[in-house]
C-alpha cells in the first residue's frame, strides 16, 4: 500500500485501505495486480488516468518513430545524385527506421529490368551503413522495389 505522499504503509488490509482513501478524499487504485501481494495506491483517480493515456501517447510516439523511408531513384541519374540519396538513406538507418527503394522505370527502360537490377546493386552498394535486404528486388508498378534495415 502505497499512500498520496508516495510513502510505503506496507500491507493492509482492503477494508483498511479503503477506509483510509475515504479519509483522505481520494481513490484506491490498484496499480500492479499481478505482483504478490498486489500493490495499491491512495491517489486521484484522473491525475493517474491523466499520466497513463501520457504514458501510451509517448509509447506510440516511439513506435511511429521506425516507420518506414523511401528513396527514389531512376535509371537516368548521375552519380552524384545517387551518392546523395545513399547519404540520406545512411542516415534514415542510422535513424533505426526501415528503407524502401524504388528505382523508377520509364517508357522504354520498363524493358531493361535486368540493366535496372544491376544500377540497383550498385545503389546498394554506395550506401555505407551495414544493412539486410528485408524484402528482394520485385518489379512494381512504377518500377523496381527493395526495402532494407540496418543489421
Amino acid at each position: 500500500m502505497i499512500d498520496d505522499k508516495n510513502q510505503n504503509l506496507g500491507v493492509l488490509s482492503r477494508e483498511q485501505a479503503l477506509n483510509l482513501a475515504r479519509e483522505r478524499g481520494l481513490d484506491l487504485i490498484e496499480v500492479s495486480p499481478l505482483a504478490k501481494p498486489p500493490v495499491a495506491r491512495i491517489m486521484d483517480f484522473s491525475k493517474w488516468r491523466y499520466e497513463q493515456e501520457k504514458r501510451l501517447k509517448k509509447q506510440r510516439v516511439a513506435q511511429r518513430g521506425k516507420e518506414m523511408k523511401q528513396v527514389q531513384v531512376s535509371l537516368r541519374e548521375a552519380r552524384h545524385d545517387l551518392e546523395m540519396k545513399a547519404k540520406r538513406a545512411d542516415d534514415f538507418l542510422k535513424a533505426g527506421h526501415r528503407v524502401e527503394i524504388l528505382l523508377t522505370l520509364r517508357g522504354r527502360e520498363k524493358g531493361m529490368r535486368d540493366w535496372a537490377r544491376e544500377k540497383l546493386r550498385e545503389f546498394l552498394k554506395m550506401i555505407s551503413i551495414a544493412h539486410k535486404i528485408t524484402l528482394e528486388p520485385k518489379p512494381g508498378q512504377r518500377g523496381i522495389l527493395t526495402q532494407i534495415a540496418k543489421q
